[in-house]
């Protein structure tokens, strides 16, 4: 009979090949935090306090899955900084004019790919559904964001949020981040 590693050795042996490794539990809840309170505040249409969660230079993309994996810059929409985030804002709040709809994101557990020199660099699986007035809820948008998020003195901040959705297809114009 082979001996079997103790669940501790396993954990051990875990840790030590992922990378990330050793990044503190209240950091990596402080991650989940992240993610829970961005998607809370795009499901409530709190368009206001998307800007706050990214560094004052600060990347948005979204981008189709074929474009990223081929290297293609092409992104349906892509923003760098807080005035370009805050005039994204000014744009739904003023100046769009769209069939008004509900989003309400499913966001999976970040996955740790790399901590190093305080920047972290997580993965996580997303599904945002969309709901227009007296219609059925559809599926939107499905991906996953590659993040690289920063401590910053107010908190966990997006210095890059990179969101690869699946589809090459989207139902229409996105008016809202994802």
């Amino acid at each position: 009979m082979t001996p079997q590693p103790s669940p501790a050795a396993g954990a051990s042996a875990v840790a030590a090949a992922t990378p990330g490794a050793g990044l503190d539990l209240a950091t990596y809840l402080g991650i989940v935090q992240l993610h829970a309170d961005y998607a809370a505040a795009l499901d409530a249409g709190r368009w206001e306090l998307w800007p706050d969660f990214f560094t004052e230079d600060g990347v948005y993309r979204l981008q189709p899955r074929e474009n990223f994996e081929r290297g293609f810059p092409l992104a349906t929409l892509a923003f760098e900084g807080l005035g370009m985030l805050k005039d994204r804002v000014y744009g739904i709040r003023e100046t769009l004019f769209h069939d008004p709809y509900y989003q309400r994101h499913v966001v999976g557990a970040p996955i740790l790919r790399q901590v190093q020199d305080g920047r972290i660099e997580c993965e996580a699986n997303y599904a945002v559904f969309r709901t227009k007035l007296s219609e059925p809820t559809t599926v939107f948008n499905v991906g996953r964001y590659l993040d690289t998020i920063v401590p910053t003195p107010q908190g966990l901040k997006f210095a890059a949020r990179l969101c690869i959705y699946d589809s090459e297809m989207i139902p229409n114009s996105i008016i809202y981040p994802v």
